[in-house]
């Protein structure tokens, strides 16, 4: 859907980095290395997003560093694609509702770091959670959005025994409070 709309994979991949996660923070030569793709490449479309404020930049050290522009008037329309994009809607309305007694939901790993990897690593916090439904809906949602989904169910105390890990950093919320 977003390729058809902007040809360049290089930008596409940008704005899934910055703005499924707005606290993401990266520099270029990091960028083109996760990418595999040249400095110039990703320069170029660094500098068209940044020339249009959809990215702030700021020098740190040597480097420059790119974070999202929260405060662009299109920051939450972009985000809202963006999370289109990546299927994260259809996660939080199929697979949320309709679980049993779901206190929160996350999104970990490398699609909170804004790394479209193709797994999305799903954490549901409840009690009496339906597995076989939550593998049922996830098999739904992840033809449609074509990205592996990969859960884990916790219980609110194994979720305070495991949100001290380096894993559960800026998770990206879908539901519930954290």
């Amino acid at each position: 859907m977003l390729d058809s709309l902007i040809t360049s994979k290089t930008r596409i991949r940008l704005l899934v980095k910055f703005f499924s996660n707005p606290d993401t923070r990266a520099y270029l030569r990091e960028i083109a290395e996760e990418f595999g793709e040249s400095t110039n490449a990703v320069r170029v479309e660094l500098n068209r997003l940044s020339d249009a404020k959809l990215l702030n930049s700021a020098p740190e050290g040597r480097t420059i560093k790119y974070t999202a522009n929260t405060t662009h008037p299109l920051f939450g329309n972009i985000t809202q694609i963006v999370n289109k994009y990546l299927g994260l809607d259809e996660i939080a309305l199929n697979i949320v509702d309709r679980l049993g007694n779901v206190q929160l939901a996350l999104v970990i790993g490398d699609y909170a770091r804004g790394v479209d990897s193709g797994i999305i690593d799903l954490v549901i916090v409840g009690d009496e959670i339906d597995r076989n439904l939550l593998d049922q809906l996830s098999r739904k949602v992840e033809d449609i959005i074509n990205r592996k989904i990969r859960s884990l169910i916790l219980t609110p105390g194994e979720f305070q025994n495991f949100e001290k890990q380096d894993r559960f950093k800026k998770p990206i919320l879908l539901y519930g409070e954290i």
